[in-house]
Parts: C-alpha cells; structure tokens; sequence
C-alpha cells in the first residue's frame, strides 16, 4: 500500500519508497501578523512537496488574514482555505479533520513556525516509535521587549509548572503536547475534537487518545517556535479561559487532572476566603497576609533567577506576568466551579 504506515516484523513502523501524505490543519482567526511565516514554514518543508496537504480552517477573520492566505494559494496551490463559521479552534480541527486525505494529521497554529524538517521527523518518530500521536517543544519566542517577558515566562516551571512541552528538552512518552501530528486513524478510533471546550481542547483530546490504549511520544528533534501573546490583558484573558475551560475538563475526566492544574485555584480561593474571612476574624487577615507574601516572594525568586539566566532587563516585567498567569488561570478556574456546579456526572 503505497504511503501507508505499515508494521514489520521486528513490530516497528517503516513506509515504502512513496511516504504517507500528510494534512497540515492550521486554526486560525485573525492573524495576519504571523500567518505569512507560519505557512512559509510549512510550505518550505524538505519533506516531498506532493505528499502534502495544507489546510487553513479560519474562523472568519475581520483582519487582512484571509486575504493574505489567498494571496499565498496563488503561489501554492495545496494550500486550501476552509471556512469555520463556529469561530473555536476544536471546530476549526474538526472541519479540517473531515475534509483531510492524509494518513497523518498535523496541527500547526497560525501564530507558530515550524522548523524545516519537523514534518521528516514527525514521520521518522512515528515510524520508530509506533506511537499514536508524536510530537516535540516549542520554543516561544517574540519580537517586543514585553512579548519576550512573556514568552520567557511561558517557557519557565514556575510560570508553566511541570508542563514538558513548554519547559523541556524531554523525550519520552507523555500525556499531552502541542502542535501534534496523529494517525489518521486515532479519530476513527477515540473520536473529534470536544467542541464545547474553547480551550483544553488539546488535553481532553490526548487523555482520550491515552484511555483507548494509545501513546503520545515527544521529542526534541521535532522543534517549532510559538509566539505567544505580547499583549497584557490578552494573555489575562487567554489563561483565565484556560482556567474557566479546565473545570469543564476536569468535570469529564476527573483522573487526567494534574495537581499543578489545582494549584492556581486553590491559591486565588485560599486569598479570597481569608481575606473574607478576615473581615470578621481579623486574625485571618495575617494568614491572608503570610499567603500572599509568600506567593509575591516566590514570585520575586522565580524572576530574579529566569532575569539572570536570560536577561536582567525582563526583571520588572517578569513578577507581573508570571502574577497574570496565575491569577488568571487561578480567576478563571473558581468562576468555572460556580458557572459549571450543577453540571457534575461521573467521570472516568
């Protein structure tokens, strides 16, 4: 079967002479800064040019994004535009999971750049290892002084916690990543993309792909840049959904959840309650007081060590942004307890 990838003997994956075709779906709304250097990237791939497929879900962009996109067709024409009236990335996926005729499905984000060999390594990986779905960190990068403390921030433990794909250079098995490429055949298996969740659609999607027996696999040799947010009330309001959006998860998959997952919430619930509290016991108040100096002192250590490794420069950015990233995620969670509290079922 020419492109398929097919077992051995030996139990590992190997592809004939013609390689799979592969489908790059890229979500977008509204990204006319990056979107250019995001598909160059993928259109400069040294993987063979006619066993690719790209495919740019939009979510009705009011920018010059779309434009850009049909300025670009012109010059490539496996570029497809497909439209995403919905406006959600799980949509997004969705559409372009139904519309691919590729053996291994790629997701690349408008506002990430791969590296030139990232979709030869994916295969390479895919083929070596047997996983279900392979993929690699990102490095978040930026352009302006406050979109580097931010991207700095994001690549940090104490911004990210223990999550590999942001923070390090890890091969292994893990149980989620970003910009995955997965067999085609892992949707037929565990199903779409969750479209009620705006966000964490990527981690609901890994846990189910986990459940039903399959293995995601990370490895440094697959490398992709990410520009993250440069805007301050934009990255509130992208962690704070994080936040909202993980309650609903943790509602449907109670046992994916991680304990860095509570962290954020259960800091911004402790402050609340005994600063209430406190308003009675005036005792609490000092708790309150202890929590929040001890929070602003790590958050000061955590800056002050990131600060000397990539530049003192980011030290006065670096306490508010990793601040905005807790309390938004941590806002973000406690809101989704109380709008989502009679929606509890068993989970598995």
């Amino acid at each position: 079967m020419n492109g398929k990838l097919t077992t051995t003997p030996g139990n590992e994956k190997s592809a004939t002479r013609i390689p799979p075709l592969l489908s790059i779906i890229c979500p977008i709304r509204n990204e006319d800064v990056h979107i250019v250097d995001c598909l160059q990237s993928i259109m400069n791939q040294d993987y063979d040019p006619t066993r690719i497929e790209i495919l740019v879900v939009d979510g009705m962009s009011n920018d010059r994004t779309r434009e850009i996109v049909k300025g670009l067709q012109k010059t490539d024409a496996r570029i497809r535009l497909l439209d995403n009236p919905s406006r959600i990335v799980p949509a997004a996926m969705n559409i372009g999971i139904r519309h691919a005729r590729g053996e291994v499905i790629v997701r690349v984000d408008g506002h990430a750049v791969i590296s030139e060999n990232y979709l030869t390594r994916c295969i390479e990986v895919l083929q070596k290892t047997g996983a279900d779905c392979v993929g690699g960190p990102i490095d978040s990068i930026n352009r302006t002084y406050l979109g580097r403390a931010i991207a700095l921030a994001m690549s940090f433990p104490f911004g990210m916690g223990d999550s590999r794909f942001r923070t390090s250079n890890f091969e292994g098995y893990v149980d989620t990543l970003a910009f995955g490429a997965y067999r085609h055949a892992v949707f037929e298996r565990i199903g779409l993309f969750d479209e009620e969740l705006v966000r964490c659609q990527d981690d609901e999607l890994n846990y189910r792909l986990r459940k039903f027996g399959g293995t995601i696999y990370m490895t440094p040799q697959i490398r992709s840049r990410y520009f993250p947010r440069a805007n301050l009330r934009k990255l509130w309001r992208q962690f704070f959904q994080y936040g909202f959006w993980k309650v609903r998860v943790l509602q449907k998959h109670m046992r994916m959840m991680q304990p860095r997952q509570f962290a954020p919430g259960a800091f911004v619930g402790a402050l609340l309650v005994t600063l209430s509290a406190g308003m009675v016991a005036k005792p609490l108040l000092m708790a309150f007081g202890g929590i929040l100096a001890t929070y602003l002192l790590a958050n000061l250590l955590a800056s002050g060590v990131l600060a000397l490794k990539r530049g003192f420069r980011y030290f006065p950015l670096l306490p508010v942004v990793f601040g905005l990233l807790h309390f938004g995620y941590g806002a973000g969670f406690l809101l989704g307890l109380l709008k989502f509290s009679g929606r509890w079922k068993n989970s598995a």
